[in-house]
């Protein structure tokens, strides 16, 4: 009578520690994917050892006030230009993304995750870019 008890027990904790495993890795996995925002540091690194697509997605009027020397595009997010231009963009690349503060840039880079673009990252604002050295234009 004590061996089946004994065995359910043992069975039951085995169970319940590889269900724990497994959902943590799950987690870990989410977490590393959905890992967008990267500092002004961190995006030097990057960009010195995976050049890829700069995106400012300020508006137009922000833009032309001054906007990162090396920036590949401006496609505004707020009036629908981020959006309309995701099917055009090849999804193999890495993207930086930035705006004023990071609030936008942060939103349109979870908007390219869900739709698939797997090397994408929130940069952060335009003055903080500027203040860390980026070369700007007007």
């Amino acid at each position: 009578m004590k061996k089946p008890i004994l065995l359910a027990g043992i069975f039951l904790i085995a169970g319940f520690g590889l269900f724990t495993l497994l959902n943590n890795q799950t987690e870990e996995k989410g977490t590393q994917s959905m890992s967008i925002d990267i500092s002004t540091e961190e995006f030097k690194e990057k960009r010195a050892n995976h050049p890829g697509v700069i995106i400012d997605v300020r508006t137009e009027g922000e833009f032309e006030e001054g906007h990162l020397a090396e920036v590949d595009h401006q496609y505004d997010l707020m009036n629908g230009d981020f959006k309309a231009q995701l099917d055009e963009l090849p999804k193999d690349k890495t993207y930086y993304l930035y705006c004023r503060s990071g609030n936008r840039s942060g939103q349109a880079a979870r908007m390219m995750k869900d739709a698939g673009f797997e090397n994408v990252f929130n940069v952060g604002g335009f003055e903080e870019l500027a203040k860390a050295g980026f070369e700007t234009k007007k």
